[in-house]
């Protein structure tokens, strides 16, 4: 791992210590070079996320598009106007790390990106 960013090290680490393939996967996808890092608009939370839904994106989170339903959004990064669009729309904006904490099992989380 070449990562430089010490709190994205850590975050890998911790993740590949889990048995649970949801983690481990999310671990391996952040883990990939920077210029194929997993880029996640609104839009596409709106299109592929259900409503009160745990979704987990192993990179940033952006925010081009719109969202009408509250949707849980773990991530690496959120941009400014994407932790605005997913709080207006009833969500929360969570860290991959509080994530784990609060479903170390990772039943329901569904990876997009």
């Amino acid at each position: 791992m070449k990562k430089e960013n010490p709190q994205l090290k850590k975050l890998i680490q911790e993740l590949e210590k889990r048995r649970e393939p949801i983690w481990r996967a999310v671990a391996r996808d952040l883990a990939r070079p920077r210029r194929i890092f997993r880029k996640v608009n609104v839009y596409k939370l709106e299109k592929y996320a259900n409503s009160g839904e745990e979704v987990v994106v192993p990179g940033v989170v952006l925010g081009t598009g719109e969202l009408k339903k509250p949707v849980k959004v773990a991530a690496f990064k959120f941009s400014r106007k994407a932790r605005e669009k997913i709080e207006k729309a009833g969500g929360r904006c969570l860290s991959i790390l509080e994530l784990l904490q609060k479903n170390p099992k990772g039943s329901g989380v569904r990876i997009l990106g």
